[in-house]
């Protein structure tokens, strides 16, 4: 069975989920110093209307610091700590969509969990590919990306074609270097194992690819920085 989330576990959970990864006692990362930006564009898709009402992001995005972000799920919370040194536009992105409630009460669509490929995909509001914000933006890349255990990063439909989709490495995934890197998970591990262990619902794509057998569901974002 898994643990019910009150309020008060809820606030222990996220208290330490914002902490440094190993750093239990650590304080909270300081807000982004530097007044430094970088012009995000932001493209209008007529083709995939926004799935949800919500407006582009503003054109100029902060180039440094970072933004703590927890994922309130059914089978506990998830944080991440995205660095927009690394990806200004696509961490403006996301905090935008978060404070604007886009990913609250969606669903997890796709769960991968092969030799090569361990993730799970969110961010699309009606099916695994389906549901976006209405706009697409470029990817951000060196060239050189990895994905280990832990990474954040952008899915995408091919190049420059962002949105809201992002996926979290559970294990592996040896991909080419065409994906945005949002950050790492500095919290919650074992709830992306806990989903993984409930299995996959065998998918076009073979029985490692497809929707989580257990639903897992996004309850609320919350996001600080």
């Amino acid at each position: 069975m898994r643990p019910r989330w009150t309020v008060v576990t809820l606030a222990a959970a996220l208290a330490a989920a914002l902490l440094p990864a190993g750093a239990a006692q650590a304080s909270p990362a300081s807000p982004a110093g530097g007044g430094h930006k970088v012009r995000c564009v932001f493209t209008p898709t007529p083709d995939n209307p926004p799935a949800k009402p919500v407006r582009p992001p503003r054109s100029k995005a902060r180039a440094h610091g970072e933004v703590d972000v927890v994922l309130v799920t059914n089978f506990g919370p998830v944080a991440i700590r995205m660095n927009r040194g690394n990806a200004p536009c696509a961490v403006h992105n996301f905090a935008s969509l978060t404070r604007q409630r886009f990913y609250d009460r969606t669903r997890c669509w796709r769960l991968t969990n092969s030799k090569r490929l361990g993730v799970l995909q969110c961010g699309d509001i009606y099916e695994a590919e389906k549901g976006g914000p209405g706009y697409k933006f470029d990817d951000e890349l060196t060239g050189k990306e990895t994905y280990p255990r832990g990474t954040v990063a952008m899915g995408n439909w091919g190049p420059d074609t962002n949105g809201s989709q992002f996926f979290l490495v559970h294990s592996r995934a040896d991909i080419p270097p065409a994906y945005t890197v949002l950050g790492k998970v500095t919290w919650g591990l074992p709830v992306l194992d806990r989903i993984v262990k409930g299995g996959i619902i065998p998918g076009p794509n073979g029985p490692e690819d497809g929707e989580p057998a257990k639903p897992v569901k996004i309850h609320r974002v919350f996001v600080r920085g």
